[in-house]
């Protein structure tokens, strides 16, 4: 049993289960002491509209202001931009810094980077098993239908779920979800890189390299080297980390984990929900929009006409029916913070850039044009609206493995949590749900 709940405590989790010991004890104070306080009335047009707004979950790792955008155990993007570890000054900070301070709320050292990145790269080998599930599909399978799957194969190797059948203490539960969602971290990159290069390249495989970070590394094995790539790997797994506990991801790696499912099935599930186009699966719609929008209003170098050209596409587009890919957030109603740090980034690296100014220019059409309808509360750019266009510039024009990338960012944040989930031994979520005949006898028609 020792050796199934991982008894070897290296520094991070000596610090997380001190850590945890107290917090949880607060969980379940306020559990058992103060269950009955009413924290918010609901009512029917939060329930039948996706919940929004509603109170219901535990969430540690992130916060999400309607007014200031995301917060990562309370800083902001550009705070930590500025205080997070680099490779050098004037660079991106490193995703196993972001991943250690949602952890432990504690700002890292750049000794505490090196470290995870060369913990993740001592647990990157995937099981040869999951390469040839990966290669028994169809090479036209989606990139994600593929990353997904090769997630779900790994759980052979789940040891949470192994000490779990032999009987494992539930204030141990965290022990060994910490094992499984670090080995899952590290060979994420890996896989998705596989994925890429088997799909859109070559199919040969490039092996991680042991002096890269893990950001860096995802680049280098899709066949991308460059400090500047690095940079923008970096700053492109930071961003999409976490989006607090709501978004579908988050919720359903959170949900199936409530079921004690393993970390590979519980991330594998909200890898599914990234998928759709409501969510992960945007930035490629933003994309599409705008390759056709391209194709409308032709090459023109007059940007007075360009300008023109673009507002009446999108003045087409509104009266279809049809949004505007990137644009609107279910909690945002100011630019997202992460459209800004790729903007940024932008104007940092990269001189001219056609389908970049297209996007700068949508950043000052669209708004204005959302605003005079009245009816959208947010008519501001999400962090999709710009992640495509940057992608593209570096050569990585391959749509549909955008998402996968997001995914592999978004593990940083929702198996954080999970950790989180168990250590403070949070149940299975289990919400009552009512039938049409009740909802028509409470609002009396």
């Amino acid at each position: 049993m020792d050796e199934l709940i991982g008894n070897h405590m290296d520094y991070i989790k000596k610090k997380l289960l001190e850590k945890g010991e107290k917090e949880r004890a607060v969980v379940k104070r306020l559990i058992g002491e103060f269950g009955e306080v009413v924290v918010e009335s609901v009512n029917i047009d939060q329930i039948l509209t996706g919940m929004k707004g509603m109170t219901s979950l535990l969430t540690v790792t992130s916060k999400l202001d309607p007014e200031n955008g995301i917060r990562y155990r309370g800083h902001s993007i550009p705070d930590l931009q500025q205080k997070l570890p680099k490779i050098t000054p004037e660079g991106e900070p490193l995703p196993e810094g972001l991943f250690y301070l949602m952890l432990l709320d504690e700002m890292p050292t750049r000794e505490d980077t090196d470290y995870l990145s060369r913990d993740w790269y001592n647990r990157s080998h995937v099981p040869y098993h999951v390469i040839k599930v990966i290669e028994a599909m169809p090479i036209t399978s989606k990139p994600m239908t593929q990353f997904s799957t090769g997630i779900i194969s790994m759980a052979t190797d789940s040891i949470f779920q192994k000490a779990h059948r032999a009987g494992l203490n539930k204030n141990d539960y965290w022990n060994t979800t910490y094992e499984d969602v670090m080995n899952l971290i590290a060979r994420l990159p890996v896989i998705a890189a596989y994925i890429y290069r088997r799909s859109f390249k070559d199919g040969s495989f490039i092996e991680p390299d042991r002096d890269l970070d893990w950001a860096a590394n995802f680049a280098h094995m899709m066949g991308y080297d460059s400090e500047e790539i690095y940079q923008l790997f970096r700053m492109y797994m930071c961003i999409h980390a976490d989006h607090e506990g709501g978004n579908v991801s988050a919720h359903a790696t959170h949900l199936v984990g409530t079921a004690l499912s393993n970390p590979y099935y519980s991330y594998a599930a909200g890898m599914l929900g990234l998928a759709g186009p409501l969510h992960g699966y945007a930035n490629q719609e933003v994309m599409y929009w705008i390759s056709e929008m391209l194709k409308v209003i032709g090459n023109d170098i007059d940007e007075k006409v360009i300008r023109e050209k673009i507002e009446a596409y999108v003045r087409k587009t509104i009266s279809e029916g049809k949004v505007i890919p990137g644009y609107g957030h279910a909690v945002l109603r100011v630019t997202d913070p992460r459209f800004t740090a790729q903007q940024l980034f932008a104007e940092k690296n990269i001189k001219d850039d056609h389908l970049i100014n297209i996007v700068n220019m949508l950043y000052e059409i669209v708004p204005p044009i959302l605003k005079s309808l009245g009816k959208v509360k947010n008519p501001w750019p999400n962090v999709d609206a710009f992640s495509g266009a940057l992608l593209h510039h570096y050569g990585i024009t391959e749509y549909f493995f955008y998402t996968v990338m997001f995914g592999v960012s978004r593990a940083l944040g929702v198996l954080a949590q999970l950790i989180w989930d168990r250590m403070y031994n949070l149940p299975l979520e289990r919400p009552s749900s009512e039938t049409l005949e009740w909802f028509k006898g409470k609002a009396g028609i």
